[in-house]
């Protein structure tokens, strides 16, 4: 699986997002090291804290099927297009690092390009039993 293909996976994703209050949808498409990929995509809510994140709609289906171990994931966003970098919250970026190491791949769109960071790049001394 190429990073844009998975970037690819990620557009499709968020075209299924609801986000009626934002208008801001989001897709993710999360690679998991037996080549699996489980999609995820924003899903708003009338009472903001109960929104879910794309990120985290992706990695709860992988692991409500028992997928322990990831290699990456691609993230897109926006309300008119794709074509900037969509960081994940504070909230996401927590979670991932509960099953992914420092060196887990997050991979975004940047225009015409691919823009790469580790996890570790995004949350530094992140928290950890």
């Amino acid at each position: 699986m190429t990073d844009l293909q998975l970037i690819k996976m990620a557009e499709n994703a968020a075209n299924n997002a609801y986000s009626p209050y934002s208008g801001f949808k989001v897709g993710a498409a999360l690679l998991a090291r037996d080549g699996r990929v489980f999609c995820g995509c924003n899903i708003e809510n009338g009472s903001y804290s109960a929104t879910i994140c794309a990120e985290r709609v992706a990695m709860t289906k992988a692991v409500s099927e028992g997928v322990r171990e990831f290699e990456s994931i691609a993230i897109v966003g926006g309300i008119d297009d794709f074509s900037k970098p969509c960081m994940p919250c504070g909230v996401c970026r927590q979670f991932i690092s509960e099953f992914c190491g420092g060196d887990f791949r997050l991979i975004f769109k940047n225009n015409d390009a691919v823009l790469i960071k580790t996890l570790d790049e995004l949350l530094p001394n992140r928290f950890e039993l």
